[in-house]
């Protein structure tokens, strides 16, 4: 029985003999599938993830803390752990990303501000994995091996591992100085869903207790949509004043802390550009690579305020004259 008929099979023996339509809702960058269940005047979300791939326990776990923190996150209705089916309540079918019209940001992102200020306001020890140097690292190390081997098949010369190891070391240690709360580690308008209450959140599973700037930088340096720096500034500093009102371990001058925002971008903006590749090459799952060229603009950024990154700006500059695998230029 393959996996679509098992959740089928698995559906009707949990919503019952009236019958229901499937119909895909999504999917997202790992081997979770997500449909939208109609049955009996209602709709609901069930996820499918092969156990042997993922693990819905996370899901579960995070779902309960962001629940407890008041935020607004899917209802689990049933679930079959062992199989791997979770069937959710539906927080509707439109993404920030989707419904952002170019007079309603301020209002979405004010309400996703405040929704962050309440997770990381929940935060406490030991119950989310720590988002150590171990887990940093091997993030950016995503970045030499998938980016520049595998997509643009270059092989770094000895000082160009010298280099981007003293960048790595520079960036790593940054990161790992800033105080630590609950992490999202997707929190970006892909992930934050038009609803009542505002936001709708999903996609938490791979959260992680970890530096407090990251959920920032996720939510304004977006995968999927750029914003002038004006706007950037402007959200990044409502949201240091918003924690500070709270009392969340920000830095006190806002200067630091946006400091901290950049360089903790910048760990993101690399790791991503290796997930991409990887999800093209290893999981064939095409489109991702399309929007490099938006975190290698968010790189040069940084690349271009401190000097301390001269060795990443280099080896960009060499790079942007190679032709990768897919098309596509810097």
């Amino acid at each position: 029985m393959d996996r679509l008929e098992a959740l089928d099979a698995w559906l009707r023996r949990t919503l019952g003999p009236e019958g229901f339509a499937l119909a895909p809702a999504s999917a997202d960058a790992s081997f979770r599938r997500y449909f939208r269940v109609t049955a009996g005047g209602r709709t609901w979300i069930v996820m499918d993830a092969p156990p042997e791939r993922e693990d819905c326990r996370p899901f579960l776990h995070v779902a309960a803390l962001m629940r407890e923190a008041g935020l607004h996150v899917p209802e689990v209705a049933a679930q079959d752990l062992a199989q791997g089916f979770l069937l959710l309540s539906d927080l509707g079918t439109r993404t920030y990303l989707q419904a952002f019209d170019g007079t309603n940001e301020e209002a979405l992102f004010r309400d996703a501000t405040r929704a962050l200020v309440d997770w990381q306001a929940a935060s406490r020890e030991g119950e989310l994995p720590p988002y150590d140097e171990a887990l940093l690292r091997r993030e950016l190390m995503l970045f030499p091996e998938w980016f520049v081997g595998r997509h643009l098949g270059v092989t770094l010369e000895a000082a160009e591992r010298e280099g981007l190891e003293r960048v790595f070391a520079r960036i790593l240690a940054a990161n790992l100085a800033e105080p630590r709360v609950f992490v999202h580690r997707d929190f970006m308008p892909r992930n934050l869903m038009v609803s009542e209450p505002n936001p709708g959140v999903i996609d938490f599973q791979d959260a992680v207790h970890g530096p407090i700037s990251y959920d920032v930088a996720s939510l304004w340096r977006d995968a999927f949509v750029s914003w002038e720096e004006e706007r950037v500034l402007d959200g990044t500093i409502r949201y240091w004043e918003a924690a500070r009102k709270r009392g969340l371990p920000v830095r006190a001058d806002f200067a630091d802390f946006w400091r901290d925002v950049e360089w903790m971008g910048l760990q993101r903006h690399l790791k991503v550009l290796g997930i991409f590749a990887r999800i093209h090459y290893r999981d064939g799952k095409p489109g991702y690579l399309e929007d490099t060229p938006r975190f290698l603009g968010y790189v040069r950024h940084a690349c271009a305020r401190y000097g301390e990154l001269a060795p990443l700006a280099r080896l960009l500059d060499r790079l942007e004259g190679v032709k990768p695998a897919v098309g596509y230029t810097f």
